[in-house]
């Protein structure tokens, strides 16, 4: 049995999610569909993460046994036949037997757009959250400086049955930092990990802060209690781009 690692990229705009799910298209369940036609067998893929409805990837990573001995380079191309033109494999390459792409993640790199001039281009719409109204974003840029650390992220984590009152839903942010292009205002942030929702109720939270309606202070408090003591939207995932997984 071959232990095979691929990269891939897709635009998640069709799909369900990451994850499997009876009846939704997904991204694993692609996947799954593809490899088991070449191998003639079921065949189960992880990914370094579940990324939610909507969300892209410019580099997912994903690992699956195999038997079948085809060469790497035949498996890629035969992957990229058969899967649909919004899933791209870019990589495959032979992996040790002990390799799973999320338990052995060290950090992830996550870029969430927003394009702030008031008309949006419909080729983009897919691809940002269109926040044309004035924000402050010095403003904004102040308050990512305060994800960066390490904190309990409950606050800024949707709800889940996994995150039970005793789970531990500490996160270490390595850098967290905004970035104007023209008229796309970017915010990348790497991590050791990720919560549900998370980076997309950050995004949310740097919003707020940037129209008032959220203070350094309270973004310091909901940080150290866990507790989300203020109304937070949750950014649409069309923004969200997952960059890179490092290990």
């Amino acid at each position: 049995m071959r232990r095979i690692r691929l990269e891939m990229s897709y635009d998640g705009t069709a799909y369900s999610g990451w994850q499997v799910q009876p009846g939704l298209a997904t991204i694993q369940g692609e996947l799954q569909r593809v490899l088991s036609r070449i191998e003639e067998a079921p065949v189960q893929v992880h990914g370094s993460g579940r990324t939610d409805a909507g969300v892209h990837a410019y580099a997912q990573v994903a690992a699956f046994d195999l038997r079948n001995p085809i060469p790497t380079e035949n498996l890629q191309r035969a992957m990229n036949r058969l899967l649909p033109k919004d899933i791209r494999v870019n990589e495959v390459r032979e992996a040790t037997p002990d390799f799973h792409p999320r338990h052995q993640a060290v950090a992830k790199t996550y870029r969430y757009r927003m394009y702030r001039e008031r008309v949006c281009p419909p080729f983009e719409r897919y691809f940002v959250w269109h926040q044309h109204a004035p924000l402050d974003e010095p403003a904004m840029e102040r308050c990512a400086q305060l994800f960066v650390g390490t904190h309990n992220f409950r606050a800024f984590a949707a709800s889940d049955d996994r995150y039970t009152p005793e789970a531990d839903m500490t996160r270490t942010i390595f850098s967290a930092c905004l970035q104007r292009e023209g008229a796309i205002l970017r915010f990348d942030v790497r991590g050791s990990g990720f919560l549900k929702h998370m980076v997309r109720n950050l995004v949310g939270a740097l919003v707020e802060a940037s129209v008032g309606n959220l203070t350094e202070a309270d973004v310091n408090e909901m940080l150290a209690s866990g507790e989300r003591t203020l109304g937070i939207r949750t950014a649409p995932p069309s923004g969200l781009f997952l960059v890179n997984v490092e290990y």
